[in-house]
């Protein structure tokens, strides 16, 4: 959900503070939002916030880190850089890992950090730490500002950066004499940047190629990623499939990018993914990706991935070009752009037989896997089963949430997903604790929306306080513990490929009602069939915060499933096929 804002005028004001500059910087750019957590590097900037708290909200998380995961949330779904503010030392350190998590999956975040005055700088002073350093490799861009001055112009390019082109991570660290000393403000907005070109020009000769390819191909298969989500395509790639009756399936980030009940998906890519595409994308003799870079969850083993195909990569970051797996038709530029101008280009066609082909192995998942988790058939709880009944039981537009592990996989395969839902995950660095504050952040930029939290008992203990966020903004977010007992994804593989030497994956877990309760958030606690009903109609009845723990089979596994270092055709359908 896109947020708009009516402009606002820049005002030229003589002698403010850099504290004040950089509040009313964040107002030219019609911030609405900061998550943050004060100290005293970047106390003189909270003192200038305390007069702006009509203009500006302010969320104090509990953690830095749930500052920045809720910032990642708020973010993806609404359309605008996430904000956030922490102190040097160990409070922009405690950043790191989301800014990681933001630059792999292109969310834009701009963090604004205190630090020790410039005169202190390189002498160990109390509570500094080189984070301009340390957050190079993790930030699309950062810059230390040692003079007030230069706050207004190092924003407006924190901006820009952030949120054109391939988004990501900014990070500006602002020298505490900074904050204090005082200039004659003006602020101007960036629109371009010497030597970033964020939109590139496509080239023509590269659609033809690409559409000649489409023409001639008799077994296409679409790759769709989350670029379709970020350049807001998916109308256009709805057109171009139903043109050329191409099968598509996702990336996880690319989720809901295409309509799961579309007769063309068949599913998620990947270690988890559906069975049909990752069996036929080594049998296509063309891939197009779109918004996608080849990760290699999706890929598997390289050398032996997609042999068969040509391959079309659409993507407006080139480096991901040839990065991973090489390209015949390279077209660089805005999903959204290329494709509009690529559908005139292609043919009208289907591929029966070849669509066929997927469904056949869509029912042969189904059949044998599908059907058996969803459906109660065991005395104990299976995730898949609490996942689709709760799915079916939602608002359709909902917001959905995962931590990271085997309920996220699961989510990502048994939460009915369409173009009207957003899905909220870490990608490509998996990053458990993200979930908990990243729903919170959720719920920031869509409070219209119903914002559901599939979480595991170890990922929810990472981040277990930011209960107390959600307490104290009364956010309407359902949280749904599917608790094992176990750091479930690690035992799965430990059970299948160490003999089920479970080395410290057991969890020895306390009471999280109890601990629900404490944070004044209603709960309610599942272990028998006959409860699931009521408590989950519970959990909906208000627009309360709500905390659903459901006691799930502690030794359940996530499939189909595709073993390190195999090809994506080796995928294992089911448990029994180990055997094989």
């Amino acid at each position: 959900m896109t947020t708009t804002v009516k402009e606002k005028k820049a005002v030229k004001l003589d002698n403010i503070t850099g504290s004040e500059a950089v509040i009313r910087s964040l107002i030219n750019e019609n911030v609405e939002t900061i998550f943050g957590y004060p100290g005293g590097a970047i106390m003189p900037i909270y003192d200038a916030l305390y007069d702006f708290d009509k203009e500006l909200k302010h969320i104090l998380t509990r953690h830095e880190q749930g500052a920045i995961h809720a910032a990642e949330a708020y973010a993806k779904v609404s359309g605008k850089p996430g904000i956030v503010f922490a102190t040097s030392g160990p409070g922009a350190t405690n950043l790191i890992t989301g800014l990681a998590n933001a630059m792999v999956d292109s969310t834009p975040v701009i963090c604004i950090t205190g630090q020790v005055h410039s005169h202190l700088l390189g002498f160990d002073a109390f509570q500094e730490t080189d984070v301009v350093g340390i957050s190079m490799p993790v930030t699309k861009w950062n810059f230390q500002v040692t003079k007030a001055s230069e706050i207004p112009e190092v924003l407006a390019k924190a901006f820009y950066l952030a949120k054109n082109g391939r988004p990501g991570p900014v990070l500006i660290d602002i020298t505490k004499d900074a904050q204090l000393e005082n200039f004659d403000f003006l602020y101007q907005k960036v629109n371009k940047v010497p030597t970033f070109y964020p939109y590139p020009k496509i080239n023509n000769d590269a659609l033809l190629k690409a559409a000649e390819l489409i023409n001639s191909a008799k077994k296409p298969m679409v790759l769709a990623g989350q670029g379709i989500k970020i350049s807001g395509a998916e109308e256009e790639l709805k057109t171009f499939i139903n043109k050329t009756g191409i099968p598509v399936a996702s990336t996880l980030l690319g989720l809901t990018s295409f309509s799961s009940d579309h007769p063309l998906y068949f599913g998620m890519l990947g270690m988890h993914g559906s069975y049909a595409p990752n069996i036929k994308s080594n049998e296509a003799d063309l891939i197009i990706a779109v918004g996608m870079r080849f990760d290699d969850r999706v890929t598997g083993d390289t050398s032996r991935y997609i042999k068969n195909a040509k391959v079309i990569h659409i993507d407006i970051d080139a480096s991901e070009i040839d990065k991973n797996i090489k390209t015949d038709a390279a077209v660089i530029g805005d999903a959204k752009k290329v494709l509009e101008k690529l559908i005139p280009e292609v043919n009208q066609k289907k591929h029966e037989q070849w669509v066929n082909e997927f469904n056949e192995l869509k029912k042969e998942e189904y059949d044998k896997v599908i059907k058996i988790d969803i459906l109660p058939n065991t005395e104990k709880f299976r995730p898949a089963e609490i996942i689709h009944t709760i799915s079916g039981k939602c608002k359709e537009n909902a917001v959905v949430v995962t931590d990271v592990g085997q309920h996220q996989m699961m989510a990502a395969r048994y939460y009915s997903l369409n173009t009207k839902n957003i899905f909220i995950t870490s990608g490509g660095l998996g990053t458990m604790g993200f979930g908990l504050p990243a729903s919170f952040g959720a719920s920031m930029a869509a409070p219209d929306k119903q914002v559901v939290l599939f979480v595991g008992d170890g990922g929810l203990q990472m981040t277990i306080q930011e209960l107390d966020t959600i307490r104290r903004n009364n956010s309407n977010i359902k949280i749904v513990l599917l608790n094992n007992s176990y750091l479930g994804m690690v035992r799965q593989w430990q059970e299948l490929f160490n003999e089920k030497r479970y080395s410290f994956t057991d969890m020895d877990n306390p009471d999280f009602i109890k601990i629900a309760e404490a944070y004044s958030i209603k709960s309610s606690r599942v272990t028998k069939r006959e409860e699931l009903d009521s408590a989950i109609e519970q959990m909906f009845a208000d627009n309360n915060p709500f905390f659903l723990e459901v006691v799930v089979e502690r030794e359940d596994n996530v499939f189909p499933m595709v073993p390190g270092g195999a090809a994506v055709s080796d995928i294992i359908l089911a448990k029994n096929d180990l055997k094989k």
